[in-house]
């Protein structure tokens, strides 16, 4: 039997699920009308997996699917042993980043697009080589672009973030790495290289977007905004690329889980 999201004439289909509407989307579409109508209110627990596939009659990569659809568009939030917990009713149209581990930078770019605008190599300043542990008069290889999230049916939404990239000089010859991109850059430079990415530092901080940066989201200028850099370190602690995203506010959301191991800090622990 095949889901009909759309029979209801008084509720079309929210445009970030529009498509061609595999199972995955119509059970995403079904489950964000019943957020939107209370049958789910926030704060309460969506079924899990199991369920969804006992209930629809779909397969487990189904369901899974369908609820990371709904984590995208900031309805609900997945944790570990708790379950799927609706956040909001609504839907928004950025992203919303949850990570624990490196690899889920991964799933970051896969989930996202990222198109580069300009590619050049850049004999660094001093300034420059302060931000990338450098050199003055080395030759990085700095990129730009801009990086959207995408719907369920793979469209590329309105952008989240500008992004500009440098890439160490062992590196600055790299392939394939312009246009739109689906994947992580420093998975193509561990793929090409053999290089191992096994450390990544991040700073975010608030900050006003400028008139340059607002005017290519589509946001006003001086309004919020979200600043992240990430640095990306070898075995040996070297830093291979330096990444610098900045957000409007409305667009992106970071979470991350901190998870206490029992017996270890706890009161009576030796100094």
């Amino acid at each position: 039997m095949t889901l009909d999201a759309g029979s209801n004439p008084h509720h079309s289909p929210n445009p970030a699920l529009q498509g061609s509407q595999p199972r995955y989307v119509q059970l995403a579409q079904t489950l964000l009308n019943e957020i939107e109508s209370g049958h789910y209110p926030v704060g309460s627990q969506l079924p899990t997996e199991f369920e969804l596939c006992e209930q629809f009659g779909v397969s487990r990569s189904t369901a899974r699917e369908a609820v990371k659809r709904l984590v995208q568009l900031g309805l609900v939030v997945r944790q570990p042993r708790v379950g799927t917990t609706v956040r909001a009713r609504t839907a928004t149209t950025g992203y919303r980043q949850s990570m624990a581990d490196v690899s889920d930078l991964y799933q970051y770019a896969t989930e996202t697009t990222l198109v580069i605008e300009s590619r050049a190599t850049v004999q660094i300043d001093a300034e420059q080589a302060q931000s990338l542990e450098a050199t003055a008069g080395e030759t990085w290889l700095n990129l730009h672009g801009r990086r959207h999230a995408r719907t369920p049916s793979g469209e590329p939404a309105a952008p989240i973030c500008v992004t500009e990239l440098w890439l160490h000089p062992a590196f600055r010859s790299i392939q394939g790495i312009q246009g739109a991109l689906q994947g992580a850059v420093h998975a193509a430079i561990e793929q090409q290289f053999g290089e191992l990415i096994t450390e990544v530092e991040q700073e975010i901080r608030a900050v006003a977007l400028n008139k340059a940066d607002a005017e290519v989201l589509g946001a006003p200028a001086g309004s919020p905004g979200l600043w992240v850099r990430r640095r990306y370190r070898n075995r040996m602690g070297q830093l291979v690329e330096l990444a610098t995203s900045i957000h409007p506010a409305d667009r992106f959301s970071y979470t991350t889980v901190l998870r206490r191991e029992w017996g270890v800090g706890g009161k009576g622990d030796a100094a």
